[in-house]
């Protein structure tokens, strides 16, 4: 039986275990956290993410209930920008990181062994295998170990890591009855977004523009937001203190690195680390996992298998990493007039749209 090593235990790299069990490999998964587990709060499956957590056998995954209420951009004052209908874009699945995290972990089986509180600090390989450690020998190793990989670092020392995107993000999850569809607010260098989870709690993110460094809370973000339209300020005070998240915004400079050097396969932030703007990273490591195993999939030599990977993941990411980072440049703009004149365009484009789509 072949056998692998996973890198990682975050979304991207509990998927990969799922993924190469059911092409029948050995699986080791390790984390360095003393426990499985996913820190975070909402995430957006789109469509092409949650077909392919159905192919691996995921069970659990459901649309979220139609919206009562339309969604999409608004100002800060709450006038709309552009409605989702508008574009007719088909909305994601939005659940809690732990939950999908757990829906997935449900598909473990006979064919992984997880150790946890394991660091990774050495690694080799030669025309057979990879060895971690030392001690531990696979013939195959999936890096799913995050923006500051230290596999992608022992493979590629001369790549320069994770770039600052000038702003902060903040998350949390409040649990008030609202009745609106949700959707992006943007101001000038700050925006709000928020979301219906599937087991009915709102999922809220926020941006804004600050140095790298300089931290964050729930009073920040009051201060930051508590003014803006409604239901803004009860999601805010709907919110435990304690539980909001502030990271600052990172993504992974183009050219990405090749995802395979020899047997060894870069996976997730791992290989392409992107800002959260199209609510793409998550996803994007699911999708890599299920097509490794595609390609993984049969009894074929094992480089043309991963050849193939790197040929199909990194182009589609890159511009993914692209795209994002775009996004937040505009959506982060602070100039009154190009504001204004952001929003003009986007709420033409969306009239645009909307008249195209009922031609």
């Amino acid at each position: 039986m072949s056998t692998a090593i996973v890198v990682g235990a975050g979304i991207g790299g509990v998927t990969a275990a799922v993924a190469l069990q059911r092409c029948g490999w050995q699986v080791t998964v390790l984390e360095q956290a003393p426990e499985l587990g996913e820190v975070g709060a909402g995430i957006s499956v789109w469509p092409s993410a949650v077909a392919a957590l159905e192919e691996l056998g995921v069970k659990g995954l459901e649309k979220s209930a139609v919206l009562s209420r339309p969604a999409g951009m608004r100002t800060a004052g709450g006038r709309w920008v552009v409605a989702a209908a508008d574009l007719g874009v088909e909305l994601p699945v939005m659940i809690h990181r732990a939950q999908l995290h757990g829906l997935v972990r449900d598909e473990f089986g006979p064919g992984i062994t997880v150790r946890t509180g394991y660091t990774v600090t050495k690694l080799a390989q030669d025309g057979v295998g990879v060895t971690i450690n030392d001690e531990l020998h696979a013939e195959l190793v999936v890096a799913a170990d995050g923006i500051r990989s230290v596999v992608r670092q022992a493979l590629h020392p001369q790549y320069a890591g994770p770039r600052y995107s000038g702003y902060t993000a903040y998350r949390g999850i409040a649990d008030v009855p609202i009745d609106d569809g949700g959707g992006e607010t943007w101001g000038r260098g700050r925006r709000f977004g928020f979301a219906r989870l599937i087991d009915g709690r709102i999922y809220w993110y926020a941006t804004a523009n600050q140095s790298v460094g300089q931290g964050g809370d729930h009073a920040t973000v009051s201060r930051n937001f508590g003014d803006w339209h409604d239901p803004i300020p009860a999601i805010l005070a709907g919110t435990p203190p304690e539980a909001v998240l502030q990271n600052d915004i990172h993504d992974l400079p183009v050219p990405l690195v090749p995802f395979v050097q020899g047997r060894v396969v870069l996976l997730g932030d791992a290989a392409h680390a992107m800002t959260p703007n199209l609510g793409r990273g998550a996803c994007s490591a699911i999708e890599d996992a299920a097509a490794l195993a595609r390609h993984l999939a049969g009894s074929g030599p094992l480089s043309p298998a991963l050849a193939a990977y790197d040929a199909e993941r990194r182009p589609a990411t890159t511009k993914l990493v692209k795209r994002s980072r775009a996004v937040g440049r505009v959506g982060q703009l602070e100039n009154r007039v190009v504001c204004a004149i952001r929003d003009g365009l986007f709420a033409q484009g969306g009239r645009l749209v909307s008249l195209r789509r009922r031609k």
